[in-house]
């Protein structure tokens, strides 16, 4: 599965980057909005931390045309090649942008998906990644699990060239089960990152073992 940072906090980017085998990172306008960053100065620090991992940036724009444009010129102005995705919307302006941009050859996130039609729609209309949110669904009383599952298996009977980025998590039990379905991405924020990769039992014998060795490895290093 592919691990990306759901985040513009850049401390965090910089220390995860160090050690976690990140694919790229993710934003939107209210990511932005936490971490207190004009985009012009996110996107291009962004950029210098995670070289050429994919960077997915949401545009803002309600009609396809500016919406084209505004994907166009985030494109030219922060000099991105083929790791930059336009991050849109699945609303009717956004479907028609999501064409539009891909006969342009650039590279298309859909999302604020809440439902397996809306991937599909999105994957037929040239959609890349399509990203579903699964802490939203779950807090409607919806299943985010099973529309993940929904999705991958539409991708699958369809042989459609678009994978899951399966984005809004609250728990690390939810990124797990998303995982089991066969989630072929996931956009996470730097603390449960952190959380995937910690256990009481791995501190426990990383601890046990540096006590059980100290007198006994003798080879200096």
């Amino acid at each position: 599965m592919i691990y990306m940072a759901d985040t513009a906090d850049l401390a965090a980017l910089k220390s995860l980057y160090n050690f976690f085998p990140l694919e790229g990172i993710t934003t939107n306008p209210s990511i932005l909005k936490q971490s207190g960053l004009k985009l012009s100065i996110a996107v291009d620090s962004i950029k210098k931390i995670i070289g050429d991992g994919m960077i997915h940036v949401q545009v803002i724009s309600e009609k396809a045309e500016d919406i084209v444009r505004e994907a166009k010129v985030y494109k030219n102005y922060f000099d991105m090649g083929d790791n930059y995705y336009v991050k849109i919307p699945v609303v009717p302006e956004g479907y028609k942008a999501m064409r539009i941009l891909k006969d342009a050859g650039l590279n298309v996130t859909a999302t604020a998906i809440f439902t397996q039609q809306q991937a599909l729609v999105a994957a037929k209309s040239g959609a890349d990644f399509v990203a579903p949110y699964v802490s939203r669904l779950d807090n409607i009383s919806s299943h985010g699990i099973d529309v993940v599952s929904d999705i991958v298996q539409n991708i699958i009977d369809y042989n459609l060239n678009t994978q899951v980025l399966a984005a809004s998590f609250k728990t690390v039990d939810q990124i797990y089960r998303v995982s089991m379905k066969r989630a072929h991405s996931a956009t996470i924020s730097p603390e449960l990152l952190m959380q995937l990769i910690k256990h009481p039992m791995t501190d426990i014998s990383v601890k046990t073992f540096t006590e059980d060795g100290k007198d006994l490895y003798d080879v200096a290093f």
